[in-house]
């Protein structure tokens, strides 16, 4: 049987930390790799919990699919497209955390916290996209951009409820990981300084 580890949290490197003395881009890139590891914890979380999940995948497609108006959209035009995409991203999740606790109530343990974690990081990503890409011309909001007034995938009852968190789970690793590549391009661009 393995032993259960105690939540730890991983080191944060220099380069993850989003403090003082980095530039906007870099703070914000670095953001996006920590909501991108905590993303992958919190699925993680729920498929020890959810053990089901192992003899079920979710359907492939993405929750939420965006385009750019152009073909080769500028970087503020990149980042703002993610901004909308994060956007969406925290409506789910709000919304999973509103029918799970609906259906389950409010509960305490390794998921339900890191649940909070990613969604209060998510929110702080949010406003730091919204300082890079904002213009007058573009006002961009930071609450989420979702309504939670249909079923999840149509499927009712707690098993679609199941499939359809997962599926918003592994959309939030999907979008974390663009944000990490998108603000990673933007730092190199605005710094000319290559970071790993």
């Amino acid at each position: 049987m393995a032993e259960h580890q105690p939540e730890e949290q991983p080191p944060i490197t220099e380069l993850d930390a989003p403090g003082a003395g980095r530039s906007r881009t870099g703070r914000a890139a670095a953001l996006a790799r920590l909501l991108h590891h905590e993303c992958t914890r919190l699925l993680q979380l729920y498929k020890e919990r959810e053990t089901f999940l192992l003899d079920h995948t979710p359907d492939s497609g993405r929750i939420l699919s965006l385009s750019p108006d152009s073909e080769e959209p500028s970087s503020e035009e990149t980042v703002q497209l993610l901004h909308a995409a994060l956007r969406q991203c925290l409506g789910l999740l709000h919304c999973v955390i509103l029918k799970e606790e609906e259906e389950w109530g409010e509960l305490e343990g390794d998921y339900e916290t890191m649940r909070t974690n990613v969604r209060a990081r998510l929110e702080h990503l949010l406003h730091s996209t919204k300082s890079l890409a904002e213009s007058e011309s573009k006002p961009l909001e930071v609450t989420p951009d979702h309504q939670c007034n249909e079923e999840p995938d149509g499927a009712g009852g707690a098993f679609g409820l199941k499939m359809w968190t997962y599926r918003v789970l592994l959309e939030l690793i999907h979008w974390a990981d663009h944000a990490v590549q998108t603000l990673h391009i933007l730092h190199t661009e605005t710094t000319g300084a290559e970071e790993t």
